[in-house]
């Protein structure tokens, strides 16, 4: 808005009256006007200005409860970490453990095996001896003679009754 500078009608004792009156009226009403405006905007200013200050606040708590929970996520990372770390240990020496176990078990289990073979071998070269003896006492066995089938049959016949 611009205020342009009223001009007035001289008059026989001064200015119009009427024309200053009016000027006057319409200058006071322009100022209450702008008044107004002007409490409106502090008032709007002052609204602003308390917004602001809320969303300071709650920015703040925001960025305190951010820190919070970044470092409890942090915590929680750590112990999770810990936690996965103590479950690899255990599970590693588990893992050790089931192979120092099948580990000792499989030696066992082919000491045994090979006393097993050598029992077996040892029993083999027995059993070879054995029947190289049987077979040597078979040879040596002497079957004695069986007499002639007709004699006895001629015996029999004989021994019969008539």
């Amino acid at each position: 808005m611009s205020i342009n500078k009223p001009k007035f009608r001289l008059m026989k004792n001064g200015y119009d009256r009427f024309a200053v009156d009016d000027a006057v009226d319409r200058l006071f009403f322009e100022n209450e006007t702008m008044r107004k405006q002007l409490d409106s905007y502090r008032s709007q200013v002052n609204h602003a200005g308390e917004q602001l200050s809320q969303i300071k606040t709650r920015y703040q708590a925001l960025i305190s409860e951010l820190t919070v929970r970044e470092k409890a996520a942090d915590d929680i990372a750590r112990l999770a970490l810990k936690e996965a770390n103590i479950i690899i240990d255990t599970a590693q020496n588990n893992a050790d453990t089931i192979v120092r176990e099948a580990l000792s078990t499989a030696r066992f289990l082919l000491t045994e095996i090979a006393r097993i073979g050598q029992d077996a071998k040892d029993v083999k070269v027995e059993m070879q001896m054995k029947l190289q003896a049987l077979a040597k006492a078979l040879e040596d066995f002497e079957i004695p003679e069986i007499p002639n089938p007709d004699f006895i049959t001629k015996d029999e016949e004989q021994d019969k009754p008539l």
